[in-house]
């Protein structure tokens, strides 16, 4: 009995647990209760006092920065119920975690500032600024990697005293599971698009996958000479969706966490650089097939935020030279609803795929001559944070569904609940950083996988992409306003 006890008392279930509690606090807005309205926001800003406020109008008489500190008081307590239960050093672990915490977060409002973060002419009006570096509230993300990894090589020491709550997996093994949710709504929403967009959505997400997983696992192990335990997560990394990919196929074949934490830093950085420079070669070449463009921008870049921040941009650069250059005035949205949509399917294949991984490493890869695999095995290779994710999804899926009037509320909910799935993952790429020493990651041969990285990513995945997205898009264009 105790042993089934511990199955469920390990990091990968309490981040379900703890995912799953975000979740339902977030579903009861449904009944009228805004139980997470209080979650700090953070704003991009060029007036330092009003980059923060809470979620909710409901809480509007909040300070942002006291929304900030309710807000790591929150995440404080959560984690260490689950702390506790996993046997950790609650001492080292609390200061560990609100250092953490204040770093992570000063980080995030550093990418939020204007002149980093704008990326929409709205925004850059707004704030009258004559230059932005376009990179979305996302380079927060970047900058928080950059300081975990000042400390984790320039610090050693102080580095060595925040390991306790240094816990990437927990943090992003959490987010996913949140991250459910707000997908549950938003394929309800993209039903409302048009039939063609939604499946050729699906089977271009299919089509690119099957190609770009063979490819990069086929290029690392034969040509690099990459082992299975690393080739596995640099193709989900590399193919699927990057960071969330690369954690769910670790945990499928039992990967050391050394292995998915270094392609997530890759996929970081690189996806900067999509992002800096994929929007404005669609604008050139894709002015025509905006469609086309947009369902490039799900497929080619890796991060969710990424991938919907260049379908914003793609969609504002586009219609802006299909207007001057052809006169034609299309509805603002469509070229963005394309990159969501794909980008939704390529999330749910996460799950999906990391069951097939599973199956895989435990009947083929790892079977020994004559031994018989017990189902067993599968359950407990799984990583369990796809089932909440899963469950997060398919409930908000099935009462969207059911309830259609609904779905702006469930809509709010989810977006509270997101915050903390934005947190989660923020507090992932500072502790990525922070467990990232050069001297070792060289060791282990990040920079042969920086190689394999920049050829699949340049020299096929972004070409194949635009390719099947032509493929299952050309001739597909958003309505025209006034024609």
């Amino acid at each position: 009995m105790s042993d089934q006890k511990s199955q469920f008392n390990t990091e990968d279930w309490w981040s379900v647990w703890i995912g799953l509690f975000i979740f339902l606090l977030g579903l009861l807005y449904l009944s009228g209760l805004d139980m997470l309205g209080w979650v700090v926001k953070t704003n991009v800003w060029t007036d330092f006092s009003k980059s923060l406020a809470p979620m909710s109008k409901t809480y509007a008489g909040m300070s942002g920065f006291f929304s900030l500190f309710v807000t790591y008081i929150a995440f404080l307590i959560m984690l260490c119920i689950g702390a506790k239960s996993l046997g950790f050093k609650m001492g080292k672990f609390i200061y560990g975690f609100t250092v953490i915490f204040i770093l992570t977060y000063a980080s995030v409002l550093v990418g939020h500032f204007a002149n980093i973060a704008a990326n929409s002419p709205g925004d850059i009006k707004k704030f009258n600024l004559s230059w932005s570096l376009k990179l979305t509230g996302e380079a927060g993300l970047i900058v928080a990697l950059l300081v975990g990894l000042f400390i984790s090589n320039c610090m050693p020491k102080f580095a060595e005293s925040l390991k306790e709550a240094a816990r990437p997996e927990w943090y992003i093994k959490t987010a996913i599971v949140i991250l459910g949710a707000g997908l549950g709504v938003k394929a309800v929403s993209a039903m409302g698009l048009a039939t063609s967009v939604m499946f050729r959505g699906l089977c271009a997400i299919i089509e690119a996958y099957l190609i770009y997983w063979a490819l990069v696992y086929l290029m690392a192990r034969k040509y690099f000479k990459f082992s299975r335990e690393w080739a596995a997560p640099l193709a989900s990394g590399i193919s699927i969706c990057g960071v969330s990919a690369a954690i769910a196929t670790g945990g499928a074949i039992r990967a050391r966490p050394i292995v998915p934490i270094m392609v997530s830093s890759l996929v970081v950085i690189f996806a900067v650089f999509e992002l800096l420079f994929l929007p404005f070669l669609a604008q050139t070449f894709l002015y025509h097939d905006p469609l086309v463009a947009g369902a490039w921008m799900g497929l080619a870049v890796k991060t969710d935020g990424a991938a919907v921040a260049s379908g914003q941009i793609v969609d504002s650069l586009i219609r802006a030279k299909a207007l001057t250059v052809q006169g034609i005035n299309y509805e603002a949205g469509w070229i963005l609803s394309t990159t969501t949509t794909v980008k939704i399917f390529i999330d749910i294949f996460i799950g999906v795929w990391a069951f097939i991984l599973a199956v895989i490493w435990c009947t083929v890869i790892e079977c020994r001559p004559g031994e018989k695999v017990k189902a067993v095995e599968i359950w407990y290779r799984f990583p369990k944070f796809v089932i909440g994710y899963a469950l997060t999804f398919l409930i908000m899926l099935f009462i969207c569904l059911n309830s259609p009037g609904i779905v702006k509320t469930a809509a709010v909910g989810a977006g509270e609940a997101d915050i903390f799935r934005t947190t989660f993952f923020a507090l992932t790429f500072f502790s990525i950083g922070l467990v990232s020493n050069f001297r070792k990651l060289w060791e282990e041969g990040i920079g042969r996988l920086a190689v394999v990285y920049i050829i699949a990513l340049f020299g096929f995945i972004i070409w194949i992409g635009l390719l099947i997205s032509w493929i299952f898009f050309h001739g597909v264009r958003p309505p025209v306003i006034g024609g």
